[in-house]
């Protein structure tokens, strides 16, 4: 079982000047069953009883019916407000409340009555703390290693930007996997995600090999924001050179009609061909689909992902 804790992002009222078409129609690949199962059902009541957010519902994932069946939902923590505005994503922005000092052990109960074997824990961007969060995440980290020691934890953080000594507090923390997204290629960041600045992540992803060799570090992107073919080669390019094992690439959704337009559906042979040049370019795990997303099969290719390097390195 798997449960990610993930960030979240803005429904805002600024995003209506960047996009105010209708919502684009998915094609017969992109679209997926209602939730409604038992499984479904069982997952919702025990995170609701945790009293803990999670990204599936305030996002509009499409796969949260298939993740919660199978008990893998995707936690928030630090809120659910966040600082940015992105207009990719449909989370509220605003100014966030005081943390939660409980919140560390309520997602470690939660984690270990799920009985999760792999969890994957990430937030809303913090810019209004001194840390960007970081300090909470190791918490969060080390109450998680306290309650289900043999629980793999998969972080997704957001980029701490002009947060000294931040990305170091979570490494020394050591979850087993650091995922920070790019969401998308450099020429799209003043539109898709005007908060952040593209080199800083790459930065940011180079920096955790620093401080520790052996930690696995993702990212991932979505396509279909209007970024040209040469692009996402040049990013796969600039990921390799940050040693960035694990990449995901998923078709962007647009959540409503204020959000970015969806420029283009890639079809599924066009993600195929995606993995197959990130795999020639040295990436040891890489998952490309339409529905592709960063916590989509977490657990299962974490255990891919080890046995990758394990291949690798002829042990």
């Amino acid at each position: 079982m798997v449960v990610v804790l993930d960030t979240v992002r803005p429904r805002h009222p600024e995003k209506a000047h960047r996009a105010d078409a209708p919502v684009a129609r998915k094609p017969p690949w992109i679209r997926v069953k209602a939730p409604g199962s038992a499984g479904y059902l069982e997952t919702r009541g025990i995170v609701g009883a945790a009293g803990l957010h999670t990204v599936c519902e305030e996002a509009g994932c499409p796969n949260i019916g298939e993740c919660w069946e199978k008990k893998h939902a995707t936690f928030l923590i630090m809120g659910d407000t966040c600082t940015r505005a992105c207009a990719f994503c449909n989370v509220k922005t605003g100014m966030p409340s005081p943390l939660d000092p409980s919140e560390p052990e309520r997602v470690a109960e939660a984690t270990a009555k799920l009985g999760l074997a792999h969890v994957v824990v990430t937030s809303v961007d913090r810019d209004d703390l001194d840390d960007g969060g970081s300090q909470h995440f190791a918490e969060v980290i080390r109450a998680i290693r306290g309650r289900s020691p043999k629980t793999t934890i998969e972080v997704l953080t957001p980029d701490f930007l002009r947060k000294a000594g931040a990305l170091e507090k979570v490494v020394e923390a050591r979850p087993d996997v650091f995922n920070h997204n790019l969401e998308t290629v450099p020429s799209k960041y003043l539109t898709v995600r005007p908060g952040a600045r593209y080199f800083h992540s790459i930065r940011l992803l180079q920096q955790v090999k620093e401080v520790d060799p052996r930690m696995f570090t993702k990212s991932g992107i979505m396509v279909g924001l209007g970024e040209e073919r040469n692009e996402v080669l040049q990013l796969m390019d600039d990921l390799r050179s940050a040693d960035v094992d694990f990449l995901t690439i998923g078709q962007y959704l647009q959540p409503t009609r204020k959000h970015h337009p969806v420029v283009r559906f890639l079809s599924p042979d066009e993600f195929e061909g995606l993995e197959t040049i990130a795999y020639a370019k040295g990436f040891l795990m890489v998952s490309s689909s339409p529905l592709t997303r960063s916590s989509h099969h977490a657990g299962d290719d974490f255990a891919r992902l080890r046995a990758a390097r394990a291949a690798r390195d002829g042990r």
